[in-house]
Order: structure tokens, then C-alpha cells, then sequence
């Protein structure tokens, strides 16, 4: 079936509702940006699954990455806040930030 298409005068356009606020957008654009990398997706569900906080020498055996590497992209999503992160001593452990919005948490679910 045919859809009916609305009747338009020339040189006439009208606005179409935007779905998002300009700020959710942008928020929501800077979250895209920090998991458009393949390791940062992937570090994303490792920490979405994981239990307890998962330590940065286990993302760089993991991912056969530098260190230094693997904290650039923990910087990421942290930057993006994403991501919470404890250290003891030398070591640093990572986790999913709790405190996340929904629509952060449908993102990450469809995604990661």
C-alpha cells in the first residue's frame, strides 16, 4: 500500500520535533565517541559482566596492549564517565560506574 504523502506548498518548510534536547545529544555523542574504539567496546562488556573490578594488568593480558595503551583508553572512558577506578598500590582496578542513567545503561546494553 501506497503511503499518502502530505500536500506541500513550495518555498514553505516546517521544523520537525528533534527527539533529543541539544545537551542529550551532545551528551550522548561523547558517549558514542568513547566506545566507537574496538578495545574500549570490548572493555566495556568485559566491565558490564564482570562481578568485582577488574585490575588494568588483566585488560593488558587481555588485549595484548602496552600499558600505557590500556590506560589511554581507560582515560577515555573516564573522560566519557563511563568508568570508576580504585588503585591499591601499583594496581588499579576498574567497574562500570553505578551510577549510570538509563538511557546510558540501554546504550551500553545494545552495544556491549
Amino acid at each position: 500500500m501506497k503511503a499518502t504523502l502530505p500536500e506541500r506548498t513550495r518555498g514553505v518548510c516546517c521544523a520537525a520535533p528533534k527527539p533529543l534536547s541539544t545537551t542529550e545529544a551532545d551528551r550522548r555523542v561523547a558517549l558514542l565517541k568513547a566506545i566507537a574504539d574496538p578495545t574500549r567496546l570490548q572493555m566495556v562488556g568485559i566491565l558490564k559482566r564482570a562481578n568485582d573490578p577488574v585490575c588494568i594488568c588483566d585488560f593488558t593480558a587481555t588485549f595484548k596492549l602496552s600499558q600505557p595503551t590500556i590506560s589511554h583508553h581507560m582515560a577515555r572512558l573516564r573522560e566519557a564517565g563511563l568508568v570508576d577506578v580504585t588503585k591499591e598500590g601499583l594496581w588499579a582496578y576498574y567497574r562500570l560506574r553505578t551510577s549510570l542513567d538509563a538511557s546510558t545503561l540501554a546504550i551500553l546494553e545494545t552495544v556491549a
